[in-house]
This record gives C-alpha cells, structure tokens and sequence, in this order.
C-alpha cells in the first residue's frame, strides 16, 4: 500500500500579530494591499528521491514589502489525491517553511491558503519511476487495426478552398481544407510555400487544445513560412467549418459539443476521443499524399488535448517521426486504480463507494495517452509538463513520458500550472525545428 508522510516546521512567534496596514487617513483614504502568497521548494528542479525531505517554503507580501506575521493553512496531497488534514504553518515576517515526504514515486503538491488568497508547489519524487496504472489491454491493437480497417473504406476526398494568408506572412498559399473522414471531416487550413518543388517539404500537423473553435489560418501559414518552407495543417478538434464568426462556435459549445469529452466514454467505438484520433490519421493521409511532401518527415504538434492527440499519432500512425506533446491531457485516465490522479478528461467517474466505474474505466484505456505511447516508434518526442498543473497533473504526464520507448526529451517548468510558458514553447518549437533540420542534413 503506498503511502506518505508528513514532517511540518513552524517558526512560532511570541506575539499573536497578524498581518497589518495602517489605517488611512480621512483626507487621503488608500486601499489596502493585497496579500500574495508565494510557495516553492529548496531545488531548482524540484526533485528528491523517495523518502527523502522536501522542504517548501512559503513567503507572504503585501504590496512590495513583507506581509509581516500570520498563519497559513497548508494541505499536502499526492498530486491532488488523498489530501492529508490541514496544517497550521507560522510565518515570522512573512516567512515560513515545512516539509513533506513521499515514499512512492509521484508529485508532493502543497495548497497554502490564508482567506481567499492561495498558492500552489511541488516536489516531485523519482518521478522517472512512475508506471502506467493498468497494462495496456490485450486486444488494443486489434480494437485501433479495425477502427483504421473502417476508415480505409472511406475514400479520402480533399476540398481545397483557396483563401488569403494573413498580411505578416509572405510567400504562402493558404486553403480552407476538408477531408472525408469516419463521421465528422477533417477540417482545418493547409498552407505551402508558393512554388514548391515535388519532395522538397517536410509536413507538420498542428492540432487543438480542449474547446470549441475554428482552425488557425495564421499558425498554419507561420508554420509554412519556416524554415525553408514546409507544409502545414492545422486542424480543428471537432471537424467544423472555419472562419465562422465567434457566436458559431458557442452556439456549438453549448449544444451539441457541450460536454463533449463525456461523450460514449463508456463504450470504446462511439467514445469521441475514438473519432478525433481517426480525423488524425485521415489529416495525416492527405498531408503524405500532397507531392511536395519530402517523404520522410511528419511532425505533430500540440498542447493539453493537442498533446494528447500529438501521443495518439505517434501509436497509430508509423509514419509520424516526431512528435511536441505540451502539458499533454488523456494520460492515466485509470490513475485512481492505484491512488493516483487522472487528468483532463476525467473519462473516469468514481461511485459513492468511492471505485471507479467500471465500464468508463475499461473504455478509457482504449483512448489512453500511456497506451498509445508504448506504441510509438517516431524518431523522437518533446513533451512539457507543469509541476503545478492541476488540470493535467505532473504524475499522469510522467506516466506517459516514461512509457515513450523513443528517444525523447523532456522539459518541467516547476511552478507553472496547465500553461504552454514562454520557456515550455520554445522547448517545443525548437525540437520540432531541430527534427526537421536532421533530416535535411
């Protein structure tokens, strides 16, 4: 039975003051300033092996200057599960600290909270150990083998309506792109380098985060406008038309794609997850048939359900040889089989009885980010992921990464939540673009 254990550090005071502004005066009233909590760990990379002491520290302002001396309320959690009861910590001048341990590989996330103002930090614990919950099932490369057999029968018809690139990026021609598919089209905006020559462009499939939305012209174009030229397709999650207005795509979110990721989440051919990674293989299908393609390079690129989609690619598709998965989502959905997190999606709901549903659990592992990344073999993959992301935890991301057997790289921003930072997009924009150049050398 895994579990952790607590050790807090208080710095107590002898006078009981709390934190404090002077009173305004009646002719100049000001407003007080808000108090700002701060927490984080004693190492850079937020790493400790199991067992081991972490120490976080906490730190609280008012305005620019030390909030002076208050009590914070402080609960661990492992990664969000089990949270332990809450502790009292004294800061002294604004300052405190506590530690915590882990005895099982996994994240250590502190909630420092006083009234309505909190903070988050994370230590993680050989994080390189963490596993897969359940094994992949016995029969889940027969379920996709099928699923793709279907999607073969539907002939892959383009549309290609020309529209124009956007005025800051030159020498690309864009289109309006659907693509016949299982259900709903392959949609999205194709753009390549005016004039290219037959085999001479690498191919890049760019896809969505969670949400309901038209594809993005400009990123598709910048994309094709990069490094000599490549072609590019974004594409939307949900197979809609583009460029509607705003209100098209919220009418759509509240109705029909309302709740969309609940949608057949406890039957494994009508879950949606199931057709969006179908719309995956059919872009990929018509980006290798277009005859300026190089032939041998073919990244996905995306973040939180793109990162989960960029995954899926690489365990369905061979003829994906890289792939940039930021902050991905759809990891572990079985995490709580073992007493851990599940993230975004939350495929999973947990009865009364406080188990798992068992049919949403066992549809889940045939659309799980783990499962498909056993079975990549891409050239190689970048992943990013958030220390403090509470919406695609660490732990879950871990258990992806580490079942990844290509070679791969990855990059943790350790106070950052659910977020594609500065730092975390370069990461993934440079791998993509050194892939790309290794294979022109």
């Amino acid at each position: 039975m895994s579990s952790f254990r607590l050790l807090v550090t208080c710095l107590c005071l002898a006078t009981p003051l709390t934190a404090q502004v002077k009173s305004p005066s009646a002719a100049a009233p000001k407003v007080a300033p808000a108090l700002r909590l701060k927490a984080s760990v004693d190492r850079p990379d937020a790493l400790y092996r199991r067992g081991e002491k972490a120490v976080f520290l906490l730190e609280a302002t008012l305005g620019d200057q030390p909030a002076g001396d208050l009590t914070v309320t402080c609960v661990f959690s492992k990664d969000g599960v089990a949270p332990q009861p809450p502790v009292e910590v004294r800061l002294n001048a604004g300052k405190g600290r506590l530690e915590g341990v882990l005895e099982e590989p996994g994240f250590l996330l502190l909630r420092a909270s006083s009234g309505k103002t909190s903070a988050l930090a994370s230590a993680g614990f050989d994080p390189q150990d963490i596993r897969p919950s359940l094994p992949v099932p016995e029969d889940f490369d027969a379920f996709w083998n099928a699923q793709k057999a279907v999607l073969a029968t539907v002939e892959p018809a383009a549309e290609l309506v020309p529209v124009a690139a956007p005025a800051s990026v030159k020498g690309v021609e864009c289109f309006d792109l659907k693509v016949a598919c299982l259900g709903a089209p392959v949609s999205g905006y194709f753009s390549r380098p005016s004039g290219a020559r037959p085999g001479s462009l690498p191919a890049i499939l760019t896809v969505h985060g969670a949400g309901v939305r038209s594809s993005s012209l400009g990123g598709s174009a910048s994309w094709a406008a990069r490094e000599g030229g490549m072609l590019a397709l974004d594409i939307n999650a949900h197979g809609l038309p583009n460029g509607r207005p705003d209100a098209f795509y919220e009418a759509q979110a509240a109705g029909p794609l309302k709740d969309y990721r609940y949608s057949g989440r406890t039957e494994r051919q009508q879950n949606y997850f199931t057709g969006m990674f179908l719309r995956l293989i059919r872009a990929i299908d018509f980006l290798i048939a277009q005859p300026e393609w190089d032939g041998r390079t073919l990244v996905v690129y995306g973040s939180s359900q793109g990162g989960f989609q960029a995954l899926a690619a690489a365990g369905l598709d061979a003829r994906v040889t890289f792939i940039c998965a930021g902050v991905p989502a759809g990891c572990d959905h079985s995490g709580a089989a073992v007493g851990r997190v599940n993230g975004w999606p939350k495929l999973v709901p947990t009865g009364a009885d406080g188990r798992p549903d068992a049919a949403a659990q066992q549809t889940a592992r045939y659309v799980d980010a783990v499962n498909f990344a056993t079975r990549a073999r891409c050239a190689g993959a970048a992943v990013t992921v958030g220390f403090i992301d509470v919406t695609c935890p660490p732990s879950s991301v871990l258990a992806a990464y580490n079942a990844l057997p290509v070679p791969k790289r990855l990059h943790a921003d350790v106070l950052s939540g659910h977020t594609s930072t500065p730092a975390g997009s370069r990461f993934l924009q440079e791998a993509a673009i050194e892939h790309i150049r290794s294979l022109l050398r």
